[in-house]
């Protein structure tokens, strides 16, 4: 049946941006609250339960580290904000943190160390050890703490010291005199960074089939009175900094980028403060003594109930061998076309989709250590953003480049908390011998790309090319969701070469057909896309439109998808973090619907689909529909031409996240998140665990006891 056709574009009512946008940093703060619900919940397995709890430690820890920082510096410059408008964003963003910090630290207290300990896996503190626990902990101490330690008593001579980002210091004062006959008070003590924060005592010393693990604060604080013979400990506190992370450089000014972050990664333990952390029993002089010093407010003071850095304790996940209380283990598949055949004899019949975790990643690695090896590849051009210390995939390119291959490799140096890795193989892959350019100076390099030009059997050059959602990374391709496609369609690999060409000349590519390119054409065509549903809807015809993202803030292109809505297209986004949209608007949003999928893997795929009059346009991409990505980044969306492949994006990475209903958080218009559970006889569904059993392997049934 066709709608009547609506004559006019619908106009958007003229709303204040307080109205009809949700605010940043508490729609990120409400992700971090669905992880946390992840940590709450008694169904997911305990120690899975506890790494979700320090997942949530180390988002918080990022959150202050950057947005926080970007907040304040917002402040003290005084630029691109209003005062009164900044402090209220600093209010409410602080009262959410201290919610979410005591909730941690209540959940870990009172659910979640006591559940351990019913299971046989102990935390103990100085009090719960036995006398036979104290005498080795003691032995410890000695041995392999109490030499690294420098206790450093403050006076003009001895200022205070530098403290690095969120490593462990104590903060002491004693009483009496110094050996000089001075009083000296306060004495700032810091954990050497190369001790575990989490100690397993030997299993001798625990009962059998149980484990019993101390922190190091724990240790240090049991005796450290042994560091000041003659004098008394008054009042102590263990403490921990957060500081400003990011990166900077001139880059007018900068010669080589690599050598300035190089020099810039030595400052970044030492940026400034935004955050202080305290034991709860701190006493107040104390905590103020080291506010003063950090020059924090007040209320971006955190006096906890555990240890200062709760991200520590998933030490204990990785240390613990009961695999009751982990996930059930799952084992991704193969594509069948790729078994036991050269992997450009078949890409040349057929593209292959790849759907990660729930499908092996280790195509991708063969596809690029077969080109290494392979004597008809000629060349292979690859971006970086995030690949970790040791990859495969890396040492397959520098051994492709030492044996005379033509290598290039856009290394992104900028990567947030990977720079000192990527330095590192950019290094290996230059004395390699291998092209290695850094991106576009003041545009992060976020594309993931891999182009392989090949000689056929009539010695025509033939590219072959992998496209991807996720970053290059042998660890966060198992528990992240991401799509990747390899292709021989020479239109669509052409172009991929010619992003490559550009980013290595910085000459404005070529007309693009098929590949969405950021700076330059990504959120005009995505506009342009919503904005055509919004004319088949207009015209009274169905339109359509979902997309899968981590974040969704760009201003235009939300003021875009609200018209689409006022023009009547059905819109369901699926936002893993924080959105700034305000769904369920009368007049502005009523059509629009956004989820939040938060479960066993972290969902990372980049989604968009129009249907556009059947045609079911599918996008997959590496940009968020964000500024920073669709302006200050260079991000690739490339389309799925193949229509098999283009239905299995859609039935693998849309559909089960529109009807998960044990996973799915969904945003009303107040900007609240619910979790929405299946209601009396509806069956539960839950989208990870679809995909794990339709595309992963069988777990194998534990044998019958004999």
């Amino acid at each position: 049946m066709t709608r009547k056709a609506k004559p006019e574009s619908s106009t958007q009512p003229e709303l204040p941006a307080s109205t009809i946008y949700l605010n940043r940093e508490l729609s990120q703060l409400a992700f971090n609250r669905r992880v946390l619900a992840q940590a709450e919940d008694d169904s997911v397995p305990l120690l899975e339960r506890l790494r979700y709890l320090c997942i949530c430690s180390s988002n918080l820890d990022e959150f202050f580290e950057v947005r926080i920082a970007s907040l304040l510096a917002n402040r003290i410059e005084g630029e691109n904000i209003d005062p009164p408008e900044l402090r209220a964003a600093l209010e409410r963003t602080s009262a959410e943190c201290h919610r979410i910090v005591t909730r941690q630290y209540e959940l870990l207290n009172e659910e979640i160390l006591p559940q351990l300990a019913a299971n046989g896996i102990h935390l103990l503190r100085h009090d719960d050890r036995n006398e036979a626990q104290r005498a080795w902990v003691k032995q410890y101490f000695e041995q392999h703490v109490r030499p690294l330690l420098t206790p450093i008593g403050l006076d003009p001579a001895h200022p205070f010291p530098q403290v690095h980002n969120k490593s462990l210091n104590f903060i002491i004062e004693l009483s009496g005199k110094d050996a000089f006959g001075r009083g000296t008070a306060i004495v700032i003590v810091k954990a050497p960074r190369v001790l575990p924060r989490v100690i397993k005592l030997p299993d001798h010393l625990s009962a059998k089939g149980q484990s019993s693990f101390c922190l190091l604060s724990s240790v240090i604080h049991a005796h450290i009175a042994d560091l000041f013979p003659g004098r008394d400990i008054t009042a102590y506190s263990q403490f921990r900094v957060t500081r400003n992370s990011d990166l900077w450089v001139d880059e007018e000014e900068v010669k080589n980028l690599r050598q300035a972050l190089e020099t810039e990664l030595q400052s970044r333990q030492f940026g400034v403060a935004v955050r202080l952390e305290v034991a709860a029993n701190c006493p107040e002089h104390l905590a103020q003594f080291l506010l003063n010093q950090f020059n924090i407010e007040r209320n971006r003071l955190y006096a906890v109930q555990g240890p200062v850095n709760m991200v520590r304790l998933g030490e204990i996940v990785n240390l613990v061998n009961q695999p009751e209380l982990r996930f059930p283990p799952f084992s991704p598949t193969l594509p069948p076309q790729l078994a036991n055949e050269n992997i450009f004899a078949a890409l040349d019949r057929k593209d292959v989709l790849l759907h990660h975790p729930f499908q092996s990643f280790q195509p991708v690695v063969d596809f690029i250590r077969t080109a290494a090896h392979d004597p008809r590849v000629l060349a292979i051009k690859q971006t970086i953003y995030r690949t970790g210390m040791n990859s495969d995939l890396m040492e397959a390119l520098i051994y492709a480049a030492q044996h005379g291959k033509e290598v290039t490799v856009i290394v992104e140096l900028m990567a947030r908390f990977d720079e000192e890795a990527n330095i590192n193989w950019a290094v290996k892959l230059e004395q390699a011998g291998a092209q290695v350019v850094y991106g576009v100076v003041g545009l992060k390099t976020h594309a993931k790309l891999a182009l392989v030009i090949r000689r056929d059997d009539d010695q025509n050059l033939r590219f072959y090319a992998h496209l991807g959602t996720g970053n290059y990374h042998p660890n966060t391709t198992k528990f992240y969701t991401d799509f990747g496609l390899l292709t021989s369609n020479q239109e669509l690999t052409a172009e991929v070469n010619e992003v490559f060409i550009h980013l290595t000349s910085l000459t404005k590519p070529r007309n693009l057909t098929h590949l969405w390119l950021a700076p330059f054409s990504l959120q005009k065509e995505i506009i342009r896309a919503i904005r055509n549903e919004g004319q088949i809807a207009r015209e009274g015809r169905p339109a359509r439109i979902i997309a899968k993202m981590n974040a969704l803030l760009d201003e235009s292109v939300i003021r875009a998808l609200y018209a689409a809505s006022a023009d009547g297209v059905k819109i369901d986004l699926i936002v893993r973090g924080a959105c700034a949209l305000r769904p369920g608007v009368p007049g502005l949003s009523e059509n629009i619907k956004v989820r939040s999928i938060i479960g066993r893997y972290l969902e990372h795929s980049r989604i968009y689909y129009f249907r556009n009059d059947l045609k079911h346009d599918v996008y997959l991409a590496s940009a968020d529909w964000m500024n920073r990505n669709l302006f200050r980044r260079i991000e690739v969306a490339f389309p799925v031409l193949d229509k098999t492949l283009k239905k299995r994006v859609m039935t693998e990475g849309l559909n089960p996240y529109l009807k998960d209903n044990t996973n799915a958080w969904h945003l009303d218009v107040n900007g609240v998140y619910t979790l929405k559970k299946a209601r009396n006889k509806q069956q539960c569904f839950n989208a990870q665990q679809h995909l794990m059993t339709t595309l992963g392997i069988p777990a194998t049934p534990p044998e019958e006891p004999v």
